[in-house]
């Protein structure tokens, strides 16, 4: 099994658009005219997502065009007209007769208490991030719908980290098996390896950790008024040949990376969600697979961290190294 760049899959274009002084910005996936396969697992409690239905197993549609990962919250939901408008000028979509209507996802994670709160993804920045794929711009770090991630929030914004956005894919023969995820958790970051804390809540002072389940554990009182700035999204990849019911499973299976990675996670304050998507013909075991994507999921996550930068006033993993 060796490392491939997240990049190195046919039919794939990935794009990043941001505005850096606001802290916002989104990261597209384009497949291409004929489409692909798609399918969607949501297990946090406060998803902010555009046409999620597409991918329920019952829906008609058996291909999408595109994934909008996005910050901005529900606000940048407006993003997704970019990008389908994008797609409409080069004649892609679901054909009806008069034109073509792109089928285009997208999920947002928080990132409005970052920056300004008055900037966040429009049309504009969709459409922008979609001229940036065609030359496949895309960059981890403070880049795209990582712009403004942060994790380490359960008690607010003054003692939390920098995130970001982050990719790492392998290849084992002819597979291929690839992730792309914006952090942006309530919880701490661990080394899926070795389960050392990389990032995540801070002392009053940010020169020490401080484990967030520790202050979970610490009260079982109902809070009414929890800190709900957060989001975990991601996308897992494959040149397998998978349907959308199979990937479904599959990106089940791969919050299986985000456990191994985040504590706590899927809690009612964040919206973690995954899209797995399907970009070949080759055969692969579906276990397999899913169990690649779970793995590269959290090696993901971990380059998320790493690869941020300190920024907005919020320091980063590798002041901590």
């Amino acid at each position: 099994m060796k490392e491939i760049k997240i990049t190195d899959f046919e039919g794939l274009q990935i794009g990043n658009a941001e505005n850096t002084e606001a802290a916002t910005g989104c990261t597209v996936l384009l497949f291409g005219k004929d489409g692909a396969p798609a399918g969607l697992d949501v297990r946090g409690g406060g998803p902010a997502s555009r046409e999620s239905e597409l991918l329920k197993p019952m829906a008609a549609a058996q291909i999408i065009h595109a994934i909008l990962l996005s910050g901005g919250s529900a606000f940048g939901l407006d993003a997704a007209g970019g990008v389908q408008k994008y797609l409409e000028e080069r004649g892609i979509g679901f054909d009806v007769g008069v034109t073509k209507v792109p089928l285009v996802c997208q999920s947002d994670l928080f990132d409005l208490t970052v920056g300004r709160m008055d900037v966040r993804p429009d049309a504009a920045m969709g459409y922008a991030a979609c001229l940036g794929a065609e030359h496949n711009n895309y960059r981890d770090g403070n880049y795209g719908a990582g712009t403004g991630a942060s994790v380490g929030k359960m008690t607010g914004m003054g003692t939390c980290m920098k995130s970001g956005i982050g990719s790492y894919a392998v290849q084992l023969g002819d597979l291929k098996v690839g992730a792309i995820v914006a952090v942006n958790s309530l919880g701490d970051i661990y080394n899926w390896r070795d389960g050392h804390k990389v990032a995540g809540m801070l002392t009053p002072d940010c020169k020490h950790f401080v484990d967030s389940e520790d202050v979970v554990f610490a009260d079982y009182e109902v809070v009414e008024n929890k800190f709900v700035g957060n989001t975990t999204i991601g996308v897992v990849l494959t040149n397998a040949a998978f349907q959308k019911t199979q990937l479904c499973k599959l990106a089940g299976m791969a919050h299986d990376g985000y456990a191994r990675s985040i504590r706590p996670v899927h809690t009612s304050a964040d919206g973690d969600s995954i899209y797995a998507v399907s970009l070949g013909k080759i055969a692969a075991d579906q276990d397999v697979v899913g169990a690649l994507g779970a793995r590269v999921m959290s090696e993901a996550i971990l380059r998320a961290v790493q690869s941020a930068d300190a920024a907005y006033g919020l320091p980063c993993a590798k002041d901590f190294q």
